[in-house]
């Protein structure tokens, strides 16, 4: 469950971000350039500042991924 109210498990293809509401407020969209456009719905005990964490419903897909640097861009 985000701390918006997504149900993860109930919406494994949401397209959800984790971010620093003082930096990024929730619930809005940013566009995560070369990946698409996600919802800003989840905060985490590791992301502050510049960071966020994309949700990925499959462990294996969040591994292969791994930690890089990516462009935003706040859509609304």
């Amino acid at each position: 469950m985000t701390r918006t109210g997504i149900d993860l498990k109930a919406n494994p293809n949401a397209k959800v971000i984790a971010v620093d509401p003082s930096v990024i407020p929730l619930g809005s969209r940013v566009e995560v350039k070369g990946y698409g456009t996600f919802l800003a719905a989840d905060t985490g005990g590791a992301i502050k500042g510049n960071k966020i964490d994309i949700f990925m419903p499959n462990r294996s897909d969040a591994l292969a991924f791994g930690r890089r640097s990516v462009e935003i861009r706040v859509v609304d």
